[in-house]
């Protein structure tokens, strides 16, 4: 799993030169709508579309957080709809929400960042790039 989607983000923020998850979107053609929804966000398939719905209550950090892990969706699991409810989706087992938090961290925190902090612990890291401890450990596995 790991492998394959540091593979999968290598090759888009590469082909796109950039890691920001809504100009990937963007480039791929995935619709996003930001507004008043009853969770963090949600990716839908749609009469062969890809749709991404985000809160609009959400800060810029999360707001950037919820994107990339519903873009990992799209992307890693096109055909499924999934809903990213904060506090529950981080602590899922689940192989599609593993997948999609592993997506959403690789995107999120490039290996620069890893290799210039590379003395700092997972707390220290949790703290500099402001991602749950949870998330850091996945990033670095």
């Amino acid at each position: 799993m790991n492998e394959r989607i540091k593979k999968i983000v290598a090759y888009y923020t590469k082909k796109f030169d950039t890691h920001n998850p809504f100009k990937i979107a963007d480039a791929l053609g995935i619709l996003y709508q930001i507004g008043d929804i009853g969770c963090d966000g949600c990716y839908m398939f749609l009469k062969n579309h890809r749709y991404i719905f985000l809160n609009q209550d959400l800060s810029e950090h999360d707001m950037d957080l919820v994107m990339a892990h519903e873009l990992g969706h799209a992307i890693l699991h096109r055909k499924q709809n999934c809903y990213f409810i904060r506090n529950k989706t981080l602590l899922l087992n689940s192989k599609t929400e593993r997948e999609a938090n592993k997506f959403a961290i690789e995107l999120l925190v490039p290996n620069e960042i890893i290799l210039e902090n590379w003395q700092y612990t997972i707390s220290q890291l949790s703290r500099l790039t402001d991602y749950d401890e949870k998330l850091i450990k996945l990033r670095l596995q």
